[in-house]
């Protein structure tokens, strides 16, 4: 049986391709809702954290000084990603990619449903600022196992030629539980008076969260171990130390793929929690809390469609090609997103908010082939997951904490969007440096 490679050439027309098998449906399926599930759990704490996290967990310090030590503790989880890509990495190249899937969703999501149960600090005082940041640290853990799991799911299973198709898959996890996030926060906003949200609303979506694991728990149990790993397993090919081996062989694809990440990173959150706070800030543009949320929302909508676009494009024209001139876009447009913003009406912010999305999804859509093409089958879980988690580490923690830094400056908004072309230079680079993937063996043993 052969696999239609999609090249051209040939006079008969080919015969209509069947819809993929019902175990494919299925890998799509659970690979998409696991990755929905865990980055809704993350989002709504960007969310919380942009709006009300710095009043319920810090109301001693000044707005500014809260505002920062809110999203200090948004901060914490993209630290502890990289540890969770380690250990989460470690078994999931050691005894399969299932078990680790489960056990991310499991972390994860626990550490959600407690965060929605945690007192305040006008309740249990400092104790309370110090369990936020342990149960974000513990959120970090989950994420920075669930991604690398998801992505080798689809790729691992995927025939050649279609990688980028179906790892589009995990991709669209993030955009679909953004959406229903803010979709959540959105609708509590309208429900409830806005002492009612600061007080408890604000809650609600994380102990949701419960609910959305279950399913997805159920889901995940019901699929295979991926075929390249059961050859791996099957040879005695799995190695002792897979994280050590990672070092040892491809440390330089860990670093150039964490950096060719940064700008998705720096793109989605200085558009959304960034941005959400910036936009909202009474001492600011002082715009309707709902309406910029509805704007991000928008703006999410477009980078799935980016995402599908992009992944399936990659099939076609590589990995590299595709990201790098989506790229060079992103770099010539952080000149002009926050002039948008500023504009302080709703199509300006919108359309800001929309078009930096948009380029996110553009690039991350074939990051979900190209990182796990990357890496040896022997720590491919290792390697993909620490390199997407330190991408957020340097894209994702690091430019709200600086966009405040940079909105005090004599530039204000403008280096904040000076900043994100900055990132998307270095990322520009480190693409440049890493070979093309599309045509990759996964099953190399």
């Amino acid at each position: 049986m052969s696999v239609e490679p999609g090249a051209p050439g040939g006079s008969a027309a080919p015969a209509p391709e069947p819809s993929p098998p019902a175990p494919m449906r299925r890998i799509a399926v659970a690979s998409f809702i696991g990755t929905a599930i865990e980055f809704y759990d993350f989002y709504i704490y960007a969310t919380a954290a942009a709006l009300v996290l710095d009043s319920a967990f810090f109301p001693e310090l000044d707005p500014v000084a809260g505002r920062v030590a809110s999203f200090s503790t948004f901060a914490v989880a993209f630290m502890s990603r990289p540890l969770g890509s380690i250990l989460f990495g470690h078994w999931g190249d050691r005894i399969g990619r299932k078990s680790m899937l489960v056990a991310s969703l499991l972390v994860m999501g626990l550490s959600t449903v407690a965060i929605g149960l945690l007192p305040g600090y006008a309740t249990a005082g400092l104790l309370a600022p110090v369990l936020l940041v342990l149960l974000r640290f513990l959120q970090g853990i989950g994420l920075g196992g669930e991604w690398g799991g998801a992505a080798l799911l689809a790729t691992e299973h995927a025939p050649q030629g279609k990688r980028g198709m179906y790892a589009m898959f995990p991709q669209l996890g993030p955009p679909v539980g953004f959406i229903a996030a803010n979709g959540l926060f959105l609708l509590i906003g309208l429900v409830l008076t806005d002492d009612q949200f600061v007080a408890w609303g604000w809650r609600i979506p994380f102990i949701v969260s419960i609910a959305l694991v279950a399913v997805g728990l159920y889901v995940r149990l019901q699929i295979a171990e991926t075929p390249v790993f059961r050859r791996t397993m099957d040879a005695r090919q799995v190695a002792r130390a897979p994280f050590v081996d990672l070092l040892r062989n491809q440390w330089r694809e860990v670093l150039l793929g964490s950096l060719a990440m940064a700008v998705t990173y720096c793109l989605f959150y200085t558009a959304t929690a960034y941005g959400l706070s910036y936009a909202t800030d009474p001492a600011g543009l002082a715009m309707d809390r709902n309406t910029v949320i509805l704007a991000t929302m928008i703006g999410a909508v477009g980078m799935a469609i980016g995402t599908v676009y992009a992944s399936m494009a990659s099939d076609r024209r590589g990995r590299r090609p595709t990201m790098m001139l989506f790229t060079v876009i992103a770099i010539v447009y952080g000149g002009f997103m926050f002039p948008l913003v500023d504009t302080g009406s709703l199509l300006g912010v919108t359309a800001a908010f929309t078009i930096a999305l948009v380029l996110m999804g553009l690039i991350f859509g074939p990051m979900g082939a190209f990182l796990p093409e990357l890496f040896r089958t022997r720590y491919r879980y290792s390697g993909s997951s620490l390199a997407y988690s330190l991408g957020g580490v340097l894209g994702g923690a690091v430019p709200p904490l600086i966009a405040t830094s940079l909105q005090a400056t004599p530039l204000g908004s403008t280096a904040v969007g000076l900043f994100v072309s900055a990132v998307g230079v270095v990322s520009l680079l480190a693409l440049w440096a890493l070979k093309e993937t599309k045509d990759t063996a996964m099953a190399d043993g």
